[in-house]
């Protein structure tokens, strides 16, 4: 362990000399890449020992030049947590006889996974209680539970080490003992036949970590007689098992960024072979549910924002399909969930949701929506097909999550649970808003906001602009308690509706990907002018936060716009755009080369070059910066981030803060744990208000 020290670390620079396309970059901290092997060894190797040690004296440094807001970290920490119910519960949800609910005890950590039989009133049964499976790790996540159809067995996916690389387990319910059986390097999730004998699931590439075979495994049997399902052959794809809502098919997926197919398997005929649900295309995406004597298909077919269409039984040719609902250039069709006899659809106009609840019978429909300016509304765990009651859930930027059951043919919504804000929440002391900002190509950029009443007396107020904008992944607007410790210090709270995802429709997000990814980082720094140039902030109090592809838009933007923002956070950012996708042996590459680009291509590699924010750190002054790691992250691998924050203490001009903070036992997700995570939370927001602080100090 590092001691504490006031000296910003320098990297010792080795240069690799990288060359593609005829052109050389020379890379002087590449050596700072470890191999899992490296970092797990017993006896680590002098580059090991080299990296490790840069990575904790960073993460001295940083406690060293954070120092003075201790008091302030466990303040926050306190406060977060403290809003957090200790005793908490899910709104419990009926499947094939049960009651479902997750809920927390004081003072644990970990979720308590349990179920009633048939009433409320019956004894709780104790499926899953992870504090207990957790209790010898570092680090532990337990997901995927599925519980087979006669609801004797339990199947679980557990990861201790943070790469997301479980382990499936199974427990008899009736004894509550752990079977034997166990199957390592999995994806987590999988999928019962109707046999409750046979278990469908994904293992990953030891190398790429991508899914890449589905096996059948028979309880009692050995691992190594499992039998293979499916082989994917194109890295490009992800893979998964689930089954049909019905409960009537097994259903193989397959994902890559422009298009995508199932394989289909009666669950009541494990033995079978899966068959193809309609010939997969180069770009065409869908998605499939089965309701009775056919299925309902959410497709891009000649349809940018999807339309749904039905699909008999057996069908592989897409001109047997039938138009249920058309195709709308306005309106992006989100998702759908599927009931005997409603068919309900999650709709998105002008950055809005709203419910579309059709009754397949009776012909008729409506829609469920709110008024609030900004706002998340979705369908949410609805496991039985024959019901009229839709759950949902509800939350803004200023009304917590709440859980709603909606009976479909009376129309009348019953509030089963409003998320509880320990110490009480009045959302009339808040403002939620939502702006419009000019991009310099015309479009207009949707920004949601919220602050608390009477914070916007003049320019001078510090605001946190949040953005992601990539995968089409829609940033919602949704209420935190977390972000009340900011709010109620004067901050205004802004997320950027920026392209790259889909919050204005397909579209949104194709024009910022790939040969349009600068859209995204030009899109964020114009919406940063348009907030300041409508006086809700200045550059002097405008702070930018996004993680993981949202880390990479603000490493490109404090490379473009570094003069806009006192400070950024990244957060496990992605920001060695054109190393990271040229090395098809690190985790996730292949599967991103149409999101991305391939830049074993010239023009892409010339474009992904351009923006790189590794690639393009220069001699200039940049922001006050706090960047964020974890040592086995899978996702986005910790060196790209240290590698940055090396380049950037070499070149950057300035004597702003930059600080590098790795979780030396964590991933992508950072801690696990219920509260662990908000002490990474805590020193975010600790950097935001120091900065502040020192605003105050210069002024005054």
């Amino acid at each position: 362990m590092a001691n504490k020290t006031s000296e910003a670390p320098d990297a010792p620079q080795q240069d690799s000399v990288l060359s593609v396309h005829g052109d050389t970059r020379v890379d002087p901290y590449f050596w700072m890449r470890l191999t899992d092997e490296q970092k797990q060894a017993e006896n680590p190797d002098e580059q090991t020992q080299q990296v490790l040690q840069y990575l904790e004296d960073e993460n001295a440094y940083t406690e060293t030049v954070m120092q003075d807001t201790e008091e302030l970290q466990d303040q926050l920490y306190d406060e977060i947590v403290g809003r957090i119910s200790q005793e908490d519960s899910s709104v419990p949800y009926f499947k094939n006889g049960y009651w479902y609910y997750t809920r927390y005890e004081e003072g644990q950590e970990y979720p308590i996974y349990a179920r009633k039989k048939e009433t409320l009133k019956a004894e709780e049964e104790v499926l899953l209680n992870v504090n207990e499976l957790a209790k010898d790790y570092d680090y532990y996540n337990a997901r995927g539970l599925k519980v087979s159809p006669d609801n004797k067995l339990l199947a679980f996916a557990e990861d201790t080490l943070s790469r997301r690389i479980y382990t499936i387990r199974f427990k008899n319910l009736e004894t509550g003992k752990m079977l034997p059986d166990q199957l390592p390097n999995t994806q987590g999730d999988g999928a019962w036949a109707s046999d409750n004998q046979s278990y469908f699931y994904t293992t990953k590439d030891q190398v790429s970590l991508l899914s890449n075979k589905i096996w059948r495994h028979q309880l009692g049997q050995a691992v190594d007689n499992d039998e293979l399902k499916y082989r994917e052959e194109n890295p490009s794809f992800y893979i998964g098992v689930t089954k049909s809502k019905s409960g009537d098919y097994l259903m193989i997926w397959n994902q890559s960024t422009l298009a995508n197919d199932y394989h289909l398997l009666r669950a009541d005929r494990p033995e079978g072979d899966f068959q193809q649900f309609t010939p997969r295309e180069e770009e065409h995406l869908y998605s499939i549910e089965h309701v009775g004597d056919k299925f309902y298909v959410r497709t891009d077919w000649d349809a940018p924002n999807y339309r749904i269409m039905e699909a008999p039984l057996g069908s592989t040719n897409k001109a047997q399909w039938k138009e249920v609902i058309p195709h709308r250039e306005d309106v992006f069709l989100e998702d759908m969930d599927v009931f005997s006899r409603y068919l309900v659809l999650t709709e998105k106009a002008n950055a809005l949701p709203k419910l579309r609840v059709m009754n397949t019978q009776a012909n008729e429909e409506h829609y469920i929506q709110f008024d609030e300016p900004a706002y998340v509304l979705s369908s949410a765990t609805n496991p039985e097909l024959d019901s009229e009651v839709l759950r949902y859930g509800y939350s803004s930027l200023t009304t917590p999550t709440s859980i709603y059951d909606y009976n479909m043919r009376t129309r009348e919504p019953e509030l089963k649970k409003r998320q509880e804000v320990i110490g009480g929440h009045n959302p009339e002391e808040y403002v939620t808003e939502r702006l419009f900002a000019p991009a310099r190509d015309g479009k207009q950029i949707p920004v949601s906001l919220v602050y608390k009443k009477g914070v916007r007396e003049n320019a001078s107020t510090p605001l946190l602009l949040y953005a992601y904008g990539s995968y089409g992944s829609s940033m919602n607007p949704y209420f935190s308690s977390t972000r009340l410790s900011l709010l109620d210090r004067g901050f205004i709270y802004a997320i950027a509706h920026i392209r790259g995802g889909q919050e204005m429709g397909r579209a949104w997000y194709e024009d910022g990907k790939m040969f349009n990814k600068k859209n995204t980082f030009t899109d964020y720094i114009d919406c940063a002018d348009h907030l300041i140039s409508e006086n809700y902030t200045d550059s002097t109090q405008l702070y930018g936060m996004g993680g993981s592809a949202g880390g990479l838009l603000m490493g490109a933007v404090a490379n473009m716009a570094p003069d806009r923002f006192n400070g950024l956070i990244a957060a496990v950012p992605f920001v060695d755009v054109v190393s990271t996708m040229l090395d098809e042996s690190i985790p996730l590459t292949t599967n991103e080369f149409d999101e991305w680009g391939n830049p074993k291509n010239l023009e892409s590699y010339q474009y992904m070059l351009s923006y790189s924010p590794y690639d393009n750190v220069t001699e200039q002054e940049y922001p006050n910066m706090l960047v964020t790691t974890g040592l086995f992250d899978s996702q986005v691998q910790y060196w790209e981030p240290a590698k940055w924050v090396a380049k950037l203490r070499d070149k950057k001009t300035d004597d702003n803060l930059l600080l590098l903070e790795t979780n030396m036992d964590a991933g992508h997700g950072g801690a696990s744990g219920r509260f662990q995570r908000y002490k990474e939370t805590a020193l975010e927001y600790a950097f935001l208000l120091k900065l502040e602080e020192e605003n105050e100090q210069v002024t005054n």
